[in-house]
């Protein structure tokens, strides 16, 4: 097992791990026992009762947090024609084509988010063994790959956040900072918890939130009480 710093021992202290917290109480003891000593992100972890194995019960999407997520992602988008300068109104941060690739294939990624044309998937898809692995692939059913170029820029920078669930079943996502008040970070959570709702297929039998939990960078995990969240 890890060997734990004096901080984040001390972090425990300041809750009773074996309890279960309402959202509001998780959001905030995840905010008290943050360890970073800089603004953290506020994470969140679903479990989710899926099976991930089948192509029916596969969780995946994307949507705009009420409050943003505090931090400002940086946009590439490929694109050609009328669409570059769609790109670069709407605050695009690299606009391009086969220029963008050959630097991504270089070893660069001074990026956090992809946008693709769908006639530029055809250059995109290349990059697939490099982008895959890190998760930077766009993706129609995250809304990176259409012509709406505009939309799809200002939603991102906006904070838009994409979630997926795990082969385990989890789907991990950030809904704020440290820095925001409980009220912003709990109706991002509510946002989000609202999406996988709509989300759950119809062939997922039983309990759909198996668990959920709260933490900030580095912090311990507060569990939230079954009955905030559950689906049977």
């Amino acid at each position: 097992m890890a060997k734990r710093s004096k901080k984040y021992l001390a972090a425990l202290e300041k809750f009773d791990q074996e309890s279960t917290y309402s959202i509001e109480e998780a959001v905030k003891l995840a905010q008290e026992t943050s360890i970073a000593n800089f603004d953290a992100s506020v994470d969140v972890a679903f479990r989710l009762g899926i099976d991930t194995r089948k192509n029916d019960q596969q969780i995946r999407g994307a949507m705009v947090l009420p409050n943003g997520t505090g931090k400002t992602q940086r946009v590439l988008v490929f694109a050609k024609g009328d669409k570059i300068k769609e790109a670069e109104e709407a605050g695009a941060d690299y606009v391009g084509e086969a220029e963008l690739a050959q630097k991504i294939n270089g070893g660069w990624f001074d990026f956090d988010v992809i946008v693709a044309t769908p006639d530029m998937m055809g250059e995109v898809g290349k990059l697939g063994r490099v982008l895959g692995p890190k998760g930077l692939m766009p993706n129609p059913k995250t809304g990176t790959v259409t012509m709406d170029v505009k939309k799809a820029v200002e939603e991102i920078k906006a904070g838009k956040v994409e979630y997926r669930a795990e082969k385990s079943g989890i789907v991990h996502a950030t809904i704020g900072r440290v820095s925001f008040g409980t009220d912003k970070l709990v109706e991002n959570f509510n946002a989000l918890h609202d999406a996988l709702v709509k989300a759950k297929p119809a062939s997922a039998k039983g309990t759909y939130f198996k668990s959920v939990t709260v933490s900030s960078t580095m912090g311990p995990g507060v569990t939230i009480e079954p009955s905030a969240v559950r689906i049977d």
